[in-house]
């Protein structure tokens, strides 16, 4: 399944004499379902209304069970990333926890990185989870994905650990669909929190109230924020 392109544009002008409009957050996203599961780009569109200033434009290229390195192969994500100013290129395969798998997404973020940078964008690497047949491998899905941003010194979000902390909390909070990997609303919703915090530098305790967003309970809105802040301060963006 292909998102791309999805754009939604917030277009704000002025007249002759007046302010400059307020800089936008372009974020391109390239993925697979777990990119276009609950459209998770335009929950950080949504997200983005708690700063009015800044908008955010977002735009996706994911296909089912893609890797990073389909992508490369297939060509559309390349295209995209020179085809608009992004400010921020977010990466996301499957979890990668073995280790050919890890020195492949190594080896394709590294790749997308480079061109990522010649277009004065930063590279973003979107930390998944494993299956919930296979929790003893989550811990080597977050490895494999931190040493993914470090080894390009890209904004690591750390998406998959606010699920873990989430589901820690909770066991009962519906995060995962029934074949127990992909994510529910609830599960994107935690997800699109950790993405937006850290692209724009803030908590995401409080972000969905001041986005006039209702898309959850409460009570799971309060679960997944604070989820989302925990996993923030054990890998803080640098």
């Amino acid at each position: 399944m292909v998102l791309f392109p999805l754009l939604l544009s917030l277009v704000g002008g002025c007249g002759a004499g007046g302010p400059e409009p307020a800089p936008d957050l372009r974020v391109l996203f390239i993925g697979n379902s777990l990119t276009y599961a609950n459209d998770l780009p335009t929950l950080v569109q949504r997200l983005g209304r708690s700063d009015p200033s800044r908008p955010v434009i977002v735009a996706s290229v994911a296909f089912g069970d893609y890797s990073l390195e389909d992508h490369w192969n297939q060509g559309d994500a390349l295209r995209a990333i020179t085809d608009q100013h992004w400010d921020l290129v977010v990466l996301q395969q499957g979890p990668s926890a073995l280790p050919s798998s890890r020195s492949l997404l190594i080896d394709y973020v590294t790749r997308f990185a480079g061109e990522i940078r010649r277009t004065g964008a930063r590279p973003a690497v979107y930390m998944v989870w494993p299956p919930l047949g296979r929790e003893d491998e989550w811990d080597a899905v977050t490895e494999s994905y931190a040493a993914a941003a470090e080894a390009v010194s890209g904004l690591l979000l750390p998406a998959g650990e606010a699920l873990r902390a989430a589901r820690a909390a909770d066991p009962a909070l519906p995060l995962f669909t029934e074949d127990g990997f992909h994510p529910t609303l609830a599960g994107s919703y935690g997800v699109a929190l950790v993405i937006y915090a850290q692209a724009a530098g803030v908590s995401p305790v409080g972000l969905t109230r001041e986005s006039g967003e209702s898309v959850l309970p409460a009570v799971q809105v309060a679960a997944l924020e604070a989820a989302a802040a925990n996993a923030i301060a054990r890998y803080p963006a640098r």
